[in-house]
C-alpha cells in the first residue's frame, strides 16, 4: 500500500500532542518537529502541521473585537477547521487502511462509513471509494481512490 503525493498545512493547537497522535494512530513518521511546526511523512504523503495557539483573543472585550477584529491568523479557534484527501495507490488500499484506522480509533464518527453495521469504505456517486478521519484537533481527512 502506497499513499499519494499529498501536503496538506493542518492548524493544532499543540504541535507536540499533534505529532505523537499522527504517529500513534495514523502512522506517520515525523520528518520535522519545532516548538509550532512539524513535517511528518508516510509513503509519499506529506502533512504539515502548524500551531494555532493564539488564545490571546479569549481575554479581549466583545466591544474590542468589534472594533479590531481577530487578526493574528494563528487563533485557537483556526484548529480543526481544515481539511484534506489523500490519495491511496488502490481501491484495495482503501480497505486496508480503513482497517487500520478504524483499529486505531480515528474514524469520522458522522461518517457513513464508521464502524457499525454498515462498515467499510463508501463507493461515492462520483466515482471514489473513500473513508472519513479524524485528527487530535478535529481536521477532516479523507482517504480515498478513484474506481
Amino acid at each position: 500500500m502506497r499513499l499519494g503525493t499529498t501536503v496538506p498545512a493542518l492548524p493544532c493547537r499543540d504541535v507536540s500532542a499533534s505529532v505523537d497522535h499522527y504517529v500513534a494512530r495514523f502512522g506517520f513518521t515525523v520528518a520535522h518537529q519545532d516548538t509550532a511546526f512539524a513535517v511528518l511523512t508516510r509513503d509519499d504523503a506529506r502533512l504539515h502541521l502548524w500551531e494555532s495557539g493564539d488564545d490571546g483573543w479569549r481575554l479581549r472585550p466583545v466591544e474590542d473585537l468589534r472594533e479590531s477584529p481577530v487578526r493574528t491568523g494563528a487563533e485557537t479557534f483556526i484548529a480543526g477547521t481544515a481539511s484534506c484527501r489523500i490519495e491511496l495507490d488502490s481501491v484495495a488500499s482503501v480497505d486496508e487502511l480503513y482497517a487500520e484506522l478504524a483499529a486505531a480509533g480515528v474514524l469520522h464518527p458522522g461518517d457513513p462509513c464508521a464502524p457499525g453495521p454498515a462498515s467499510g469504505p463508501s463507493d461515492t456517486d462520483f466515482g471514489t471509494r473513500e473513508f472519513a478521519t479524524l485528527d487530535l484537533d478535529g481536521n477532516l481527512i479523507e482517504f480515498y481512490r478513484w474506481r
